[in-house]
C-alpha cells in the first residue's frame, strides 16, 4: 500500500477475517519479523496486521529527516489501519519505536475514533517522556534517582545524534555485535534497517524531548513494562497516569526484546485487553493492573492460594488477605474447615475458592495447582501453610512418625513450590512463595528432633529457592513463629507416652500455649508485612525474634540451653 507521501508500505494480514483486528507495530532497529511469534500466537483468535515501517523490511527507505517526523510515522499507520479496515476500531500492539509513534498517534487526531485498545512495549510518548523528565529534575532522592537512571540509558540516543559514526558502526557490524550482546534475545536486525532507522533519533528525539507538549489518550491502555530493558526504564514507562486515565500497568520479567523471548506472554497479555474491550469478562490480571483510585486493599485483586486455611495460622492469614482486597483459594485435609474458613471470607466480601487436598500428596497438589490455574489463575502469592507438631525425644520416634512429619511439614512445602513455581515464573509477572517454618528451624530441643527438623529443611529450601527464582521476581519468604496459640497442640503427638499421658500432655501444652496469648492474626500480620516487604526470613513473636538474633550470635548458648530438661 501507499502511505499519503507517496511512500510504499509493506502490509501483512493474517489470521481469522472475522475477528477483531490486531495492528502490530514494531520498532528499531527491527522489521515487522520482529513480530512473527507474538503474531503466531494471535493468528487464531484474531485478525493480525503486521507492517514494516518506511525504512525498515521491505516498505520504501526515503531520505532526509522530515520523512521520519512523528507526524508522518502517524499518518502512515492511519493509512495502513485505513486500508486493512475501511470503518470500525482496531487493537493496536506497539513495541519500542513503534510504540512511541503509536502514543503519538493515539494521543492526536490522526486516528480518533478508530482505536479500541492499546498496548505499549518499552516505548513511551516522547512528549510523556520530555514532561516526565522535567518532573523528576526536582530536589527528590527518588525522583532524581529515576531521572539520572533512565539518563544514564539513554546515552545511546545522544551517539545517535553523531555524524557517519553510528553508520559506520552499522556497516562494520559492531553495532550488531554490541545489540546482541547488551541483549541475546535480540536476532541482530539488517544493517540498511539500523542505518536508516537512524532517522528517527535525528528527527524526533530532541526537539520532542526538549520542547514536550503532552496529550492526553482517550482509549484503554495497557503498559507492559520490561524489568529487565537496557533502554528503558520502568519508571519512564509506567508513570503516564496523568495522560492515560484507562491505563493499567503490568511490569514483566524481562529485557526489551521481551516480544521475541517471550511471544507467549506479550500475546496472552495483549489478548486479555483486546477480549475484555470487545465485551469479554475483565481477567484477575487486568483489575490488578489497573490504575486508578478506586483499588481498596494493599493486595487488591492478588489471588492468593494458602494450604491449611481450616484453621490457626492458615485461617488468620486468608481473613488478613481478604481483609486487604485479595481473593483466596484455600485448602485443608478437613472439608468442613476449610467450608468454614470460607464462610468467613466471603462474608468479608472476598472471592474465594475451597479445595481438600492432602498436602503431602503430590499427585493431589499437582492436579490442585493446575484446576487452581484453569479456575482461577495464576495466583501471585502461594502460602504453604499445612503442618503438623511432634514432641518427644529422638529414640522415642518411629520411622512411622518420621514419614508423617516430614510428609506433611517438609514435603508438602516442597510439592506447593514444585506445583506453583513453575507456572508463576512462565507468566513472567513476578510473585510470592510464603512457606512455614519455625522458631525450631534454628532454637535447638531435645524433644524437638522430628519436628525442628523438618522446620530447618524448610527454612534452608526457602533460602535456596528464593536464590534461585529471584531472576524471576518471585519472592520466597519463610515465617518463623514461636509460641502460637492455635490448634496445633491440640492435635499434636507426643511420642513415646501412651494415650493418658498424650492426652494429658495435649492439653497441657494448649494451657501453656492460651496464657502466651500470642494468637494466629499477629503472625497473619507479619506474613502480610513479609510478602509486602520481601523478607527472606521473617520470625513471628518475640521469642522467634530472640532466638533468630542469639542463633547468629551465641548459638554456643542455645546449645547449652537445648540440653536442659524441659518443663514436663
Amino acid at each position: 500500500m501507499t502511505a499519503s507521501d507517496g511512500v510504499r508500505l509493506s502490509v501483512r494480514v493474517t489470521g481469522r477475517q472475522d475477528a477483531p483486528t490486531v495492528v502490530l507495530v514494531h520498532g528499531y532497529p527491527d522489521n515487522g519479523s520482529m513480530w512473527d511469534g507474538v503474531a503466531a500466537e494471535l493468528e487464531d483468535r484474531y485478525r493480525v496486521v503486521v507492517y514494516d515501517v518506511r525504512g525498515a523490511g521491505q516498505s520504501d527507505k526515503p531520505s532526509g529527516r522530515t520523512s521520519y517526523k512523528l507526524d508522518q510515522l502517524s499518518r502512515d499507520l492511519a493509512a495502513v489501519i485505513g486500508e486493512v479496515r475501511p470503518e470500525g476500531k482496531v487493537h493496536l500492539l506497539a513495541h519500542d519505536w513503534g510504540s512511541i509513534q503509536t502514543w503519538h498517534a493515539v494521543t492526536g487526531d490522526d486516528l480518533r475514533g478508530r482505536v479500541a485498545s492499546f498496548t505499549s512495549i518499552s516505548g513511551p510518548s516522547l512528549d510523556h517522556a520530555g514532561a516526565w523528565f522535567r518532573a523528576n529534575l526536582r530536589p527528590s532522592p527518588r525522583r532524581l534517582k529515576n531521572a539520572l537512571t533512565q539518563f544514564l540509558h539513554s546515552g545511546y540516543i545522544l551517539f545517535f545524534q553523531l555524524p557517519l559514526l553510528p553508520q559506520l558502526m552499522w556497516r562494520t557490524g559492531a553495532m550488531r555485535a554490541i545489540m546482541a550482546k547488551v541483549d541475546p534475545a535480540e536476532t541482530p536486525p539488517s544493517t540498511l534497517d539500523g542505518v536508516k532507522g537512524l532517522a528517527l533519533y535525528r528527527a524526533n528525539m530532541m526537539t520532542r524531548l526538549s520542547r514536550p507538549a503532552p496529550r492526553p489518550a482517550d482509549v484503554p491502555i495497557q503498559v507492559l513494562a520490561p524489568t529487565g530493558d537496557s533502554f528503558v526504564t520502568t519508571p519512564l514507562q509506567t508513570e503516564v497516569e496523568r495522560w492515560a486515565p484507562d491505563l493499567r500497568v503490568r511490569r514483566l520479567t524481562g529485557s526489551h526484546w521481551i516480544t521475541r523471548a517471550k511471544p507467549a506472554v506479550i500475546a496472552n497479555a495483549a489478548a486479555e485487553l483486546i477480549d475484555h474491550v470487545e465485551g469479554g469478562e475483565e481477567s484477575r490480571a487486568l483489575k490488578r493492573s489497573r490504575v486508578d483510585g478506586a483499588r481498596r486493599g494493599r493486595f487488591a485483586h492478588k489471588l492468593v492460594v494458602i494450604t491449611g486455611a481450616g484453621s490457626g495460622i492458615g485461617r488468620a492469614t486468608a481473613l488478613a488477605f481478604a481483609g486487604e482486597g485479595a481473593d483466596l483459594v484455600i485448602t485443608d485435609i478437613n472439608p468442613s474447615a476449610a467450608a468454614d474458613t470460607a464462610k468467613l471470607l466471603r462474608d468479608k466480601g472476598a472471592g474465594v475458592g475451597e479445595y481438600t487436598v492432602d498436602s503431602s500428596d503430590a499427585a493431589a497438589v499437582n492436579a490442585f495447582a493446575e484446576q487452581v490455574k484453569a479456575e482461577h489463575g495464576v495466583p501471585d502469592i502461594v502460602i504453604n501453610n499445612a503442618g503438623i507438631g511432634m514432641s518427644g525425644p529422638f529414640l522415642d520416634t518411629s520411622v512411622e512418625d518420621w514419614e508423617r512429619v516430614i510428609d506433611i511439614n517438609l514435603w508438602g512445602v516442597i510439592h506447593g513450590c514444585r506445583a506453583f513455581a513453575p507456572m508463576m515464573a512462565e507468566r513472567s509477572e513476578g510473585g510470592q512463595i510464603v512457606n512455614l517454618a519455625s522458631a525450631a528451624a534454628y532454637l535447638p530441643s531435645k524433644i524437638l528432633s522430628a519436628y525442628a527438623t523438618t522446620k530447618a529443611a524448610v527454612l534452608t529450601l526457602s533460602v535456596c529457592l528464593r536464590a534461585e527464582l529471584a531472576a524471576d521476581r518471585i519472592g520466597v519468604t519463610a515465617i518463623c513463629p514461636g509460641i502460637v496459640n492455635t490448634n496445633i497442640t491440640s492435635t499434636t503427638k507426643f511420642v513415646g507416652v501412651d494415650e493418658i499421658e498424650q492426652k494429658r500432655r495435649q492439653k497441657s501444652s494448649s494451657g501453656l500455649y492460651a496464657k502466651r496469648g500470642f494468637g494466629p492474626e499477629k503472625v497473619a500480620k507479619d506474613i502480610l508485612r513479609a510478602v509486602e516487604k520481601d523478607k527472606a526470613i521473617a520470625p513471628s513473636t518475640p521469642e522467634a525474634k530472640v532466638a533468630l538474633v542469639l542463633s547468629r550470635l551465641t548459638p554456643g548458648l542455645l546449645r547449652a540451653v537445648a540440653k536442659l530438661d524441659p518443663t514436663p
